[in-house]
């Protein structure tokens, strides 16, 4: 919310974001691979909300 409303985002490390987007999509991988629904929904979650700080830090830098 903070990075939407002052579109900055200066303190955030799009490095870690990037690794944590990659641990999560391999989590969403195992779920689905499980065939386990809540692996898959909550992790789904996350990475969408992950990926839309990772775009926005590309946008705002």
């Amino acid at each position: 919310m903070q990075i939407w409303t002052t579109k900055s985002a200066k303190d955030i490390s799009l490095k870690m974001f990037v690794a944590f987007c990659t641990g999560v999509a391999l989590w969403l991988a195992y779920g689905i691979l499980q065939a386990e629904i809540p692996i898959i929904i909550w992790n789904a979650v996350t990475l969408l909300l992950a990926l839309a700080i990772v775009v926005m830090k590309i946008k705002y830098g």
